[in-house]
């Protein structure tokens, strides 16, 4: 048998040899397609708040944003929430230092704001206004948004407190953002949630936030991831 023949030989055998294991292969492949989240796009989030985002006296895995984080990738989802909080902000601050925060791209924005007007009183209109500009800027960015709403404490009067609570359903409508009601909820007055201040949310009291609110920041994750599959963009 000449070199040719040997060669030629040796292609078959292989040939006939790779031929079940190269099916067995593809069939393997079939019967174990990726998990769902190997293929799920990556999302960015941006918490935007004031000291109930940013997590004051809290060390950095006990705030919100990274609380809310690992339960989102603990239930497989590609995701990873900014901490743009910072503690005192009211609406107007918010507003003043917005452009920076929006320079990060995020495929959504997670807005708690209006604490803090409300614990000193300030105009409802200033802050409704203010929230509508922030609202107006992360539109034109292409993010959606999640408000996380407030309510005012009761020593302002009833018509202050339905005035400022008025102003997150309101908002939200006009730009058809998800609404959570009250960010709070489940927390506030609860002294095993807050510290000594009465005010600002414990670890175990931001867990308990991130325990109720996740549901629909999972179904905004799901939207979006949706999306970006239906783009092609990862």
């Amino acid at each position: 048998m000449n070199l040719f023949q040997r060669c030629a030989a040796s292609f078959f055998i292989l040939l006939a040899f790779s031929t079940p294991v190269l099916a067995i292969m593809m069939a393997l492949g079939s019967a174990y397609p990726l998990r769902a989240e190997e293929t799920r796009p990556e999302i960015t989030i941006i918490a935007f708040g004031d000291s109930l985002t940013a997590g004051y006296l809290l060390n950095a895995r006990e705030a919100f944003p990274a609380q809310l984080q690992m339960a989102l990738q603990g239930r497989g989802h590609k995701v990873q929430v900014i901490n743009a909080g910072v503690s005192g902000d009211t609406t107007a601050a918010g507003l003043e230092r917005l452009s920076w925060a929006l320079e990060t791209k995020a495929d959504a924005v997670i807005l708690e704001l209006g604490a803090n007007d409300a614990l000193r009183g300030l105009d409802p209109k200033e802050a409704r206004a203010n929230l509508d500009k922030i609202l107006t800027a992360i539109k034109a960015k292409g993010a959606d948004v999640l408000i996380a709403g407030m309510k005012a404490p009761g020593n302002w009067g009833d018509d202050y407190a339905k005035e400022f609570d008025a102003i997150f359903p309101d908002l939200a409508k006009k730009y058809d953002a998800v609404l959570y009601p009250f960010f709070l909820e489940g927390v506030a007055l609860q002294s095993s949630m807050v510290m000594s201040d009465g005010l600002h949310p414990t670890a175990q009291g931001v867990a308990e936030i991130v325990k109720r609110i996740l549901p629909e920041v999972e179904k905004l994750v799901e939207r979006l991831s949706a999306r970006k599959l239906s783009e092609g963009t990862r």
